[in-house]
């Protein structure tokens, strides 16, 4: 289970690459293992140590995570996972762990106002609704869930919104129409496959998929190919050279017509480099002879 939750933190990284927030993998927390799902820290620029001027956020982000604070802590459930109470408590355990443990510039605690709190699920947490109160957002699938002094922002994957902006969400739902979804939409944003997450991500669930779900690592596989094809496509018709200069002559070379290459030179560079004895291999010795002949006369 521990692969998904490694899958889910790489989608997160890749949604913020190039913000100035850092995205922390699987934290440890403590001297018996508590790790940390994910992280999502706020950069404070070097010009405002302060904190003041809050930093850029990636446009779009996924639903649920618009009001991110300082630092946000988020426990992630699979499908093989049932978010409850144990998983809740855990969370607000998290907190405390890593508010004793990760100190401001200062050495001190980091305030309460700094940190976020988000348990994001695959599938609705039936048993946990049924003895708390989820309250709904403007959001599809996105709750609001007061827990231990705390308000705990649940994102619920199976019931997000159907849009591009999602798609980092829908790639970890398990309703098979949004997997898919989510990977025609996570292709289509312009900027993710030149970032190494983009590939590493893929790299994750295909092997998730093609271990649990054998149609869906079909589809991915066909994804991953097609969005391969794709970008070398792109990168040839915008930056030929950049794909160029990672073949040596011989595998540029590789398939082409020896006459229509040389066609393009003129007989002079065509025998540059070339020793005599080179030159004249495969021409009539008569030839030869006649040529050297006509050269005597002429000089």
């Amino acid at each position: 289970m521990r692969e998904w939750h490694r899958a889910f933190g790489i989608a997160l990284v890749d949604v913020f690459a190039g913000a100035p927030w850092r995205v922390e993998l699987e934290q440890e927390l403590a001297l018996i293992s508590q790790e940390l799902d994910v992280a999502i820290i706020e950069e404070v620029a070097s010009g405002d140590p302060s904190g003041s001027k809050r930093a850029r956020l990636p446009d779009p982000l996924p639903d649920g995570l618009e009001n991110l604070r300082a630092i946000n802590l988020l426990s992630y459930k699979s499908h093989h996972e049932a978010l409850d109470v144990w998983s809740l408590d855990e969370l607000i355990g998290y907190y405390v762990l890593y508010r004793k443990v990760n100190l401001n510039a200062e050495g001190d605690r980091h305030p309460l106002k700094a940190f976020g709190l988000y348990a994001v699920a695959t599938r609705y947490p039936e048993g946990l609704a049924r003895s708390h109160v989820l309250q709904p957002t403007a959001w599809d699938g996105v709750y609001e869930l007061p827990w231990g002094g705390h308000q705990v922002r649940l994102i619920v994957l199976n019931r997000i919104e159907k849009h591009p902006r999602n798609a980092p969400w829908e790639l970890f739902a398990s309703e098979r129409d949004r997997m898919r979804q989510g990977l025609e939409h996570y292709r289509a944003r312009p900027t993710s496959a030149k970032q190494p997450g983009y590939w590493e991500l893929l790299e994750h669930l295909y092997l998730l998929y093609r271990r649990e779900a054998s149609a869906m690592a079909y589809t991915l596989e066909q994804f991953i190919r097609d969005t391969h094809e794709k970008l070398i496509e792109d990168a040839i018709q915008h930056d030929p050279e950049s794909v160029l200069k990672h073949f040596d002559p011989e595998q540029r070379l590789k398939g082409l017509d020896p006459e229509s290459v040389l066609e393009r030179f003129d007989p002079e560079q065509r025998l540059k480099g070339l020793d005599a004895e080179d030159r004249l291999k495969g021409l009539d010795p008569d030839l030869i002879a006649a040529w050297l002949a006509k050269q005597r006369r002429d000089h």
